[in-house]
């Protein structure tokens, strides 16, 4: 039985977008792990948006930490959750933790460069 198909196309139900992307391979939730581009970064890269990657420096957009910037400490593509240094929130106990981002609501404003194949696709 087949849980997900790519062939779906569109629907009106919130559930079902819901379902389409909760039940979506890894290689297909990795390709919607993408952030918009600074302008600056739009010139050089030619193109609007990238995958975000460990090492990115990155600007939250939205949020109760919109206008933070930091720099990616973990992606979590299952989750579709971005984790960026000094966005953190206080546990009970007193300690900090790194709090869950969508990549959406995230601005690259520089690019890890120690991949050499990601650089030499810019």
């Amino acid at each position: 039985m087949i849980n997900w198909s790519p062939a779906w196309k569109a629907s009106k139900k919130p559930g079902k977008q819901r379902k389409f992307l909760h039940k979506a391979p890894l290689h297909v939730k990795s390709k919607m792990m993408s952030a918009t581009l600074s302008k600056e970064l739009r010139k050089t890269v030619k193109s609007r948006s990238l995958r975000v990657r460990k090492g990115d420096k990155v600007k939250v957009m939205r949020g109760q930490f919109g206008g933070k910037s930091g720099t990616v400490e973990r992606v979590d593509v299952g989750n579709q959750h971005v984790f960026v240094t000094g966005v953190e929130f206080m546990k009970r106990d007193g300690s900090k933790s790194l709090y869950p981002v969508h990549p959406s609501k995230l601005m690259i404003t520089d690019v890890d460069k120690s991949d050499k194949r990601r650089v030499s696709k810019q």
